[in-house]
């Protein structure tokens, strides 16, 4: 379960009640959740206990999709993708490796994204902004020389700085879900200590040193 609280109808939430009949039918999606993609749907359901928020994260999903965007939907998709599997976010990743498909990334690119630093199915700004993704996402926004001189090689401004906002934005969304454990992100901690065999505290290291002397 999410770590927050949800809210459905019965929010009486008009904004939210016209993206809840597109995705959940005329069901209400906290008695019964799931979505045609899969997930339960929580994400929307726990965004809305605030309103204006719900508005403001659904209005940037209508961005990146906007006629609007001079941005290409193949590197887009790229960013986004990638974001969600850096931050470690099942949700995110899965969902945009969908997205993807859509948006014309073959098979062998989306299989390629966890390990795209040793693929040879990204052309050169492909791997240019896969590059750009890590940095903005694993490197805190320290971008190299090298990487934005290909970008800009490739891609206008306005592009670079589209790219850019959808990306950070996605990493926020990726971040978010496992903070709040929604959707795909609902999993325990997995990195923990393990038992011993025994009961009785064992320090491995100190019987190694004791061994070397």
């Amino acid at each position: 379960m999410p770590r927050l609280k949800q809210a459905g109808r019965e929010a009486k939430n008009p904004y939210a009640d016209q993206i809840f009949n597109m995705l959940f039918g005329d069901r209400d999606p906290v008695e019964e959740p799931g979505t045609a993609t899969g997930t339960p749907g929580n994400w929307w359901t726990v965004f809305n206990i605030v309103p204006d928020a719900f508005e403001h994260t659904t209005e940037g999903f209508k961005f990146y999709r906007s006629d609007k965007r001079v941005l290409g939907a193949k590197l887009r998709e790229l960013g986004q993708t990638r974001a969600g599997f850096s931050v470690g976010s099942q949700f995110v990743f899965s969902q945009h490796c969908k997205a993807s498909r859509e948006a014309g990334l073959s098979e062998a690119q989306i299989e390629a994204i966890p390990h795209w630093q040793v693929a040879d199915c990204y052309s050169d700004i492909e791997r240019a902004v896969l590059a750009y993704t890590d940095a903005l996402v694993l490197q805190r926004g320290r971008v190299s020389d090298g990487v934005f001189e290909v970008l800009k090689m490739h891609l206008s401004d306005e592009e670079i700085l589209e790219f850019t906002y959808v990306t950070c934005t996605y990493m926020m969304h990726a971040v978010m879900s496992r903070a709040l454990r929604l959707e795909y992100d609902d999993v325990e901690e997995r990195v923990v200590e393990m038992a011993a065999p025994e009961q009785d505290s064992i320090d491995i290291m100190s019987m190694v040193d004791q061994e070397d002397a």
